[in-house]
């Protein structure tokens, strides 16, 4: 049986962010690049990590993140420019925006942040947010 794309995602945010405890623009990134069989170095998941200071401080959420980051390595690889790169984050950003309402993590993350939060509360925007990054990155490169 053919795994679905929401599976596929679920399974690996499962694996990256509740066991290896990968943060969200961690967890974005690896499944981006491994979606799109793209080789990542060690030293983009390790700086990954300081994204999620901007979570904490409650800003840009790092499933935003991620894929600003993928993206910038990903579309030279399609003989993007900087501009028409920087063109493709704005476009991205500002879908994400229009689509779930933000582009901050205290306002994205259900009920903003509480001490009694939960373990993996965001796991179903987490889920939906990853699928629309694959849904706009496939856009992409169908252009």
């Amino acid at each position: 049986m053919k795994e679905t794309k929401d599976q596929f995602v679920f399974d690996r945010v499962v694996t990256l962010n509740r066991i290896q405890k990968l943060n969200c623009a961690q967890t974005t990134l690896v499944i981006l690049s491994e979606k799109y069989e793209l080789n990542l170095n060690s030293q983009i998941i390790d700086g990954a990590t300081g994204l999620n200071g901007a979570g904490l401080y409650r800003a840009q959420c790092g499933l935003v993140e991620g894929v600003l980051i993928f993206l910038g390595i990903y579309l030279p690889k399609l003989n993007y420019d900087k501009d028409k790169i920087q063109k493709t984050c704005y476009l991205f950003a500002s879908e994400f925006e229009v689509k779930f309402g933000s582009l901050s993590c205290s306002e994205l993350r259900p009920n903003g942040f509480n001490e009694d939060d939960p373990p993996h509360l965001c796991e179903g925007l987490f889920i939906q947010s990853i699928t629309f990054a694959i849904e706009f990155v496939s856009s992409i490169k169908s252009i």
